[in-house]
């Protein structure tokens, strides 16, 4: 069951001090369009580095390279473990992968059902109607 409090917004143009915006961007980390250039513009995130915590975002690798659904989940996994050990900050997750990315949003929302259990995890509305309707991993 979706928290209505935690929808990341459809458009985000500032951010609180504590939150952080989640993006998904290429696997060499050249963070040249969409969610990933705007991270790169307004976020902290750093040319280059495909992965993890920049400034005020934070990067899964989601295309380009071997990137496929079993390195995105592994990814995921990852973002999960650093969301569930920085409970004082709150992410804000894009719909990754689902842009200009290689997926669908069935294929991404299930890998983050255990994200969606924290507190400080909002989720796109597109990713809680899948785990609403109960997709799988």
């Amino acid at each position: 069951m979706r928290p209505t409090n935690r929808i990341t917004p459809e458009w985000i143009e500032t951010l609180k001090e504590n939150e952080i915006f989640v993006f998904g961007c290429r696997n060499s980390g050249k963070h040249f369009d969409g969610a990933s250039a705007f991270a790169l513009d307004n976020f902290g995130a750093i040319m280059g580095q495909r992965e993890g915590r920049q400034g005020q975002s934070y990067a899964i690798p989601t295309i380009g390279g071997i990137i496929g659904l079993k390195e995105i989940r592994q990814s995921v996994k990852t973002f999960t473990q650093y969301a569930a050990k920085h409970p004082e900050l709150h992410f804000l997750v894009t719909p990754i992968g689902c842009g200009g990315g290689c997926c669908e949003s069935w294929e991404i929302a299930p890998m983050f059902r255990n994200a969606s259990k924290l507190s400080n995890v909002s989720l796109p509305k597109v990713f809680w109607d899948e785990l609403d309707e109960g997709g799988n991993t």
